[in-house]
């Protein structure tokens, strides 16, 4: 057993968890380390691969919780940032894009830690923006989570439905992306090696993640979103 294998299925058991946990951040999480083990694009492939599967596996019970007008205001949002998306991509370097998204996300949560964030964002309009800003995320330095994550915490809805909806709204970005890295023949055998490799630690985490879900109430629920977001705003403020 390898050094990097170790440290490998360490770094995916993590996500894996606090994806089970939260119901997102699995891609954010291991992309800021899982590129010490092996090479970035398999690291991404790897991922979006398990983000597919385990939202597949999570959504199935929590389909009733599905916020379906929401979700396809969401869709719609991020197919029309799609476009502008690819030209920032094009136009301005990632880092600075990823740095800018890091302080985004560290000054919602500490407005939300000093009790001004909101905790309701009525109307179709917020839907829409949130998942135009996913979409542009998304494509410029792919990261399309935290405008989607971020609008459903402000939504007065179940711990469930926010984590129902976002299975179904990371279900249909990530399978379209990963057509998208199958096409450009980035599914290779070494992706296919890593995804057996991992899959035992990712799974056992990903199972103990969502059993410590079903312990969490509400607001303990809300704390564990905005903490994560901002470990994740950190991380990309760091890694840029």
């Amino acid at each position: 057993m390898s050094t990097e294998w170790v440290l490998g299925a360490l770094i995916v058991a993590v996500a894996s968890f606090v994806h089970g946990l939260a119901g997102f951040g699995i891609g954010l999480v291991s992309l800021a380390f899982l590129p010490l083990v092996m090479s970035p694009v398999t690291a991404v492939v790897l991922m979006t691969i398990y983000t597919v599967v385990f939202s597949l596996g999570m959504l199935v019970p929590l389909r009733r919780d599905v916020q379906l007008r929401a979700l396809a205001l969401l869709g719609a949002g991020t197919v029309a940032g799609t476009p502008i998306g690819v030209w920032i991509l094009a136009a301005l370097p990632v880092t600075v894009l990823t740095r800018l998204i890091g302080i985004t996300l560290l000054g919602i949560v500490a407005l939300e830690w000093l009790g001004f964030y909101p905790e309701r964002l009525a109307g179709r309009r917020w839907a829409v923006g949130a998942g135009m800003a996913a979409g542009v995320a998304g494509d410029a330095v792919g990261t399309p989570g935290p405008p989607v994550i971020l609008y459903t915490a402000s939504q007065g809805w179940s711990s469930r439905a926010v984590k129902g909806t976002l299975q179904a709204f990371f279900l249909v970005n990530q399978a379209a992306i990963l057509v998208g890295y199958w096409w450009a023949g980035l599914v290779t055998p070494e992706v296919g090696r890593a995804t057996v490799l991992f899959f035992a630690p990712a799974a056992a985490a990903l199972v103990l993640g969502i059993a410590l879900f079903n312990r969490v109430d509400q607001r303990g629920f809300r704390r564990i979103v905005f903490a994560v977001l901002f470990v994740s705003g950190a991380v990309l403020l760091v890694r840029g």
